[in-house]
């Protein structure tokens, strides 16, 4: 931070001592080079915090359930989009190819919790396609996604 040297007291402008004048050092504190830094990154996680989510664009059904408590590994999401498309995390993956790969994913993963996201529009039949290949492929602790603000069926409405 700025800090300086005040001129001793009682000085005039024009002339000068002999030797060497007595300075006092300054008391005050310049926070304006701080209050930057902490505007500029506030500006970085402003916009680096949007793109810290996984990428795939589903319309996700809406539910009453609570969320599900978390490891400290990362989650491993499958995810069906609307067009009936199967990806690992971001990573497009054909139906034939997903137990092979879930397999191998589980051999080296220490927990055998996934995360299973679908678009609504997708069929029931082919979500249960896809949870049966994940138990196939060694993941039996499988979690579904859904997005908060759903109907409760208890007759409170949303």
């Amino acid at each position: 931070m700025g800090a300086g040297i005040i001129p001793g007291q009682g000085e005039g402008t024009r002339r000068r001592r002999r030797g060497r004048a007595k300075a006092a050092p300054m008391s005050e504190i310049n926070v304006t080079p701080f209050v930057d830094v902490m505007l500029v990154l506030l500006i970085i996680f402003m916009v680096a915090a949007p793109l810290l989510t996984v990428g795939v664009p589903v319309e996700l059904p809406k539910t009453a359930a609570g969320a599900l408590p978390t490891d400290q590994e990362e989650p491993l999401t499958i995810t069906i989009t609307a067009e009936g498309a199967v990806q690992i995390q971001t990573t497009d993956t054909a139906r034939n190819e997903l137990v092979p790969k879930l397999r191998a994913i589980a051999a080296e993963r220490t927990t055998d919790q996934i995360f299973l996201r679908a678009d609504g529009a997708v069929p029931y039949a082919q979500v249960m396609e896809v949870m049966g290949a994940l138990n196939a492929g060694g993941f039996a602790n499988i979690g579904l996604v859904t997005d908060i603000g759903g109907p409760t069926l208890d007759g409170q409405g949303q």
